[in-house]
Order: C-alpha cells, then sequence, then structure tokens
C-alpha cells in the first residue's frame, strides 16, 4: 500500500510540474499599490497578454480573500499561460493595506480604476506585446471596461454587472423585503447628490455605514452599459447558470448594450468558475474548495476569443 501511495504521489508530483511548465512565473510591482505575477509562455518573445482584474472585496491576485480560498484566478491565470497567452494578475490595493496593518478607509472605486489604468500603461510602455486584453470578473469587469477604453485590443467580462451598482442592491432588497426599497432608494438618492447620509434601514448597515458610503458614491456613478456602449474593441461576455451573486441576465444587459460584444453562457459554471452539478450547498461550500477545476469551456471560449 505504501509503495502505491508513493507512486500516485510521485505521479500527481509529476503532472503538477508539467502543467506549470509552459510559463514563467515573476512577481513585479507596478507601483506602490500594486503588486503582482506576470505569466509568460516559453519560447514566446512576442506573446498576447491578458491582465486579470479581481471582483469585489479585499481580493488577492488568486481571487482568495481571508475567509474564501478558491485559486479562481490563479488557475484561470495558469490555464490561459498554458495555452500560450501571457497573462498578468494582481492584488487589489487594499490587500496590501491589510497584510500591512494599515488599512486605508478613504479608498474609492476610482482608486481601483486609477490602479487598473496603471497596469494596462505599464505593459503598453514595454511594447513587448503583439496585442493587450483586460478580463474583469465581477467588480472587476466594470473596473475593467473603463480602465480599457481606446487602451487595449480586447475586452472580457466574466459575471459582470449590467447594472450599476445601487440598482443591483435595490433589486436585492425587493427580493428580500419589499419595505426596505423605498428608504434604500432615498439613501442612494442622496449618496448620489454627493452627501453622506444617516437614514437608511438599519438592516443595511454594512452597505450604508459612515466608512463605506465614500466608496459607494464613486462605484454608482457609473452605469455598465453605457460605459460597455462606448468601447470600440471587440468584447467577450461570460456568466455561469450557476452563478448566486450576478444573474445571467445582467450578462445579457451587457451584451445588449454594445454593437461588438458577443455573449457566451457556460452551463452550471458559478460565480468562481466550477462547475456545480448539485444545488446551492454545493455551490456556496465550492467557493472554499481551490481542489477544484475551473471551467474548461470556459478557458475554451476565452482562448477562442483571443486567438481568433
Amino acid at each position: 500500500m505504501k509503495a502505491i501511495l508513493s507512486y500516485l504521489l510521485l505521479f500527481f508530483s509529476i503532472a503538477v510540474f508539467a502543467q506549470e511548465s509552459n510559463f514563467i512565473a515573476k512577481d513585479i510591482a507596478i507601483n506602490k499599490y500594486i503588486d503582482g505575477t506576470l505569466l509568460t509562455p516559453k519560447n514566446n518573445d512576442k506573446s498576447i497578454l491578458a491582465i486579470i482584474i479581481a471582483d469585489s472585496g479585499p481580493t488577492d491576485r488568486n481571487g482568495n480573500q481571508n475567509f474564501q480560498q478558491n485559486n479562481a484566478l490563479k488557475q484561470l491565470s495558469e490555464q490561459l499561460s498554458n495555452k500560450g497567452i501571457a497573462t498578468f494578475r494582481y492584488d487589489k490595493r487594499i490587500v496590501k493595506h491589510i497584510r500591512n496593518r494599515t488599512v486605508d478607509n478613504t479608498i474609492t472605486f476610482d482608486d481601483f480604476i486609477s490602479d487598473a489604468t496603471s497596469v494596462i500603461d505599464h505593459f503598453k510602455s514595454k511594447n513587448k506585446y503583439s496585442k493587450l486584453y483586460v478580463i474583469g470578473h465581477g467588480q472587476g469587469s466594470l473596473i475593467g471596461m473603463i480602465a480599457s477604453k481606446d487602451k487595449v485590443d480586447g475586452f472580457i467580462s466574466i459575471a459582470g454587472s449590467g447594472l450599476s451598482i445601487d440598482r443591483v442592491i435595490i433589486d436585492q432588497v425587493s427580493k428580500m423585503d419589499s419595505v426596505l426599497v423605498a428608504p434604500t432608494k432615498r439613501a442612494f438618492e442622496t449618496l448620489k447628490k454627493g452627501k453622506t447620509t444617516k437614514d437608511y434601514p438599519i438592516a443595511l448597515g454594512s452597505i450604508f455605514s459612515k466608512d463605506v458610503q465614500p466608496f459607494m458614491m464613486s462605484w454608482m456613478q457609473y452605469d455598465p452599459q453605457k460605459i460597455i456602449s462606448t468601447l470600440n474593441a471587440p468584447i467577450l461576455i461570460l456568466n455561469g447558470t450557476k452563478d448566486l451573486l450576478v444573474p445571467v441576465e445582467e450578462a445579457k444587459l451587457l451584451a445588449k448594450a454594445s454593437n461588438n460584444a458577443s455573449l457566451s453562457i457556460i452551463d452550471n459554471m458559478n460565480h468562481v468558475f466550477f462547475i456545480i452539478e448539485g444545488k446551492e450547498l454545493e455551490n456556496s461550500k465550492s467557493y472554499n474548495e481551490p481542489f477544484r477545476k475551473v471551467s474548461e469551456s470556459l478557458i475554451n471560449e476565452i482562448t477562442s476569443f483571443i486567438f481568433k
């Protein structure tokens, strides 16, 4: 039995090595806010680069948070690079603050846009890549489409919202408790005027807390449908049918808003790119199951779009 286990462990190690042998990894600091990892396919001096922008929250370059470990962005990056596409993924600036114990409550949504723009400009200035693409996941979709305008050869949205954040929250509140809709709308109307408010439902304190309101003000000013309609580069919009956070209807809104967009709905894929055959319990548990593999269809859709 020990011999069999040793053999299996050896085989597994060889398999992992083989999967990672098609690229070279290098950690890069773009500026004082942004650290990331560049994967460069071997024997490809003029490769295509895809910049991956993470979802909301303190999400690191691998797609993880303190209580959410799935390595979704790490897997996405490595699989694309194994297929000949250079990738760069980076920690959101809040991650660095948390690690250094210097959390900055003045961070706004516009800071995330600035960070994405800095990453794009950094790699464009290198003049090393034949083409440059941006892949935005969740909140990173909106960040990416704003930063990408007139700068990239293509944009890819994965689970990106088709509605502004205030409309998303109001829609979710209406499904949770219709009584909260009116005061929620009232609170957002005040934020739209650039003013803070204390008039909001107590149940939504995490959304409307004093520290969060400035961030919400800057985020809600952007309408994804209006922004995506201004992009001239080819666009690929992806969403999974098992996404608990972003329904496929929002992906359809994005696709409808652009004349340059193609839409692909991946059956049974959830928000962190895993294929879920079961129900919501399996789906939610998968957010902390890094042993799962990201959707093969997702990788194929992205590579086909980039190499087209």
